[in-house]
């Protein structure tokens, strides 16, 4: 029996899927114009096509609060039940939430 592959992106084959006329490595260009400041919520939403400062597939969708910046990541803080983590994630897969 062969085991089940333990990588970064296993079981992550319809959560990463992108529609077909969006399939591409070109994310969309108004995404990473967006300058967010401290203090501001994002939904954190994983584009496949970009690998660098892309999140583990459990914060996929979740909501969290911009603590800082770090290079061209953002520090995004997200509560997974009661703890606190930090994440550093790349602009390509953050959306501004609306307030």
């Amino acid at each position: 029996m062969v085991k089940a592959p333990k990588g970064y992106r296993h079981r992550t084959r319809k959560l990463l899927k992108k529609p077909i006329r969006e399939k591409g490595a070109i994310p969309p260009l108004s995404r990473l114009m967006i300058e967010y400041k401290v203090g501001d919520k994002v939904h954190i939403k994983i584009n496949p096509s970009v690998t660098s400062g892309m999140p583990h597939r459990r914060y996929h969708g979740k909501t969290g609060t911009i603590v800082g910046t770090r290079g061209k990541a953002y520090m995004v803080e997200v509560y997974l039940g009661d703890k606190r983590k930090i994440l550093f994630i790349r602009p390509e897969h953050l959306i501004p939430a609306k307030q």
